[in-house]
């Protein structure tokens, strides 16, 4: 069933991440039960209990928790400073807007935009933009703003310049949802905010146009997809989440490629989800990811 709003109200979630050291547990906990809060769920991890890295997600519920988050945050500087951890408390009633970026290929854009309806992603969608014009009316009905910026030719400057315009400001996290453009440095870091890629799991063997032809060329029985934040590497940033799908000799090249359109859907779906709920941290360049 969809999750609405209201499900979520007076519910907070608090990611802590630091350098693990006895205590820390009982400090989180003990800050949240004198904040007059109660824990809903709780997970936790540490790559190495001597020295190593903590990673902490919690959400719990606290009646009157708009006023109350000054007070609590308040108390979480001056309980987890000494320990030198890092911390974010957000407000699960508030959902984080989302862009997303699309070009001719549908299934990805498609996917969120439904779920999106269906109460099943905790975001707002601002706008959808896009290179071509092809999903416009698809978008629209949605009741979602569409917006076309072309971007042709091997100068990007001017396109990536008027989608930094549209978004400054206005979102909170963009997705690509087979964007087939390469973003630049300079995007990524005007655009300040988390980006979310999906791509076939073929990279790199499989690397250009028609990954699909190739794919059934070499006689592959496994296809699937990756879901990753964008860093300055190509295709390289912390990975969210990955699936697979078994394929046999008999399926064409267009059969793999709509079994890897069901594949992407359902791995960019999850990815986003998660990145909403705030179910992922990211430490270097992998990630925690409390599912």
């Amino acid at each position: 069933m969809p999750q609405h709003t209201n499900a979520r109200r007076d519910h907070a979630c608090l990611i802590v991440h630091g350098p693990d050291q006895p205590g820390l547990v009982a400090a989180v906990t003990a800050l949240i039960t004198r904040n007059n809060a109660n824990i809903v769920t709780l997970d936790q991890y540490s790559d190495n209990p001597e020295g190593g890295a903590f990673f902490q997600r919690v959400v719990f519920h606290r009646p009157d928790l708009s006023a109350a988050i000054p007070e609590i945050e308040a108390d979480l500087q001056n309980t987890l400073g000494p320990y030198g951890m890092s911390w974010q408390l957000t407000d699960q009633s508030v959902p984080k807007r989302m862009a997303i970026l699309a070009s001719t290929s549908d299934h990805c854009l498609l996917e969120l935009l439904w779920r999106h309806r269906r109460g099943e992603l905790n975001v707002t969608i601002p706008m959808v933009i896009s290179n071509h014009t092809n999903t416009a009316e698809d978008v629209r009905s949605f009741g979602i703003p569409f917006f076309h910026i072309p971007s042709a030719g091997s100068d990007k400057a001017a396109a990536e310049a008027e989608i930094v315009k549209l978004l400054a400001g206005n979102v909170d996290f963009v997705v690509l949802a087979r964007y087939m453009q390469i973003l630049s440095d300079d995007f990524l870091t005007d655009v300040g905010v988390p980006v979310i890629n999906i791509h076939h799991s073929f990279l790199p063997a499989f690397i250009g146009a028609g990954p699909y032809k190739k794919a059934k060329e070499r006689g592959v029985k496994l296809i699937g997809a990756t879901s990753h934040y964008v860093t300055r590497d190509l295709d390289e940033g912390p990975i969210i989440e990955q699936d697979v799908a078994r394929v046999t000799h008999a399926m064409s090249a267009a059969d793999l490629q709509a079994r890897g359109a069901y594949v992407e859907r359902a791995v960019l779906s999850r990815a986003v989800q998660w990145h909403a709920e705030d179910r992922v941290i990211r430490h270097g360049n992998h990630t925690i990811v409390f599912t």
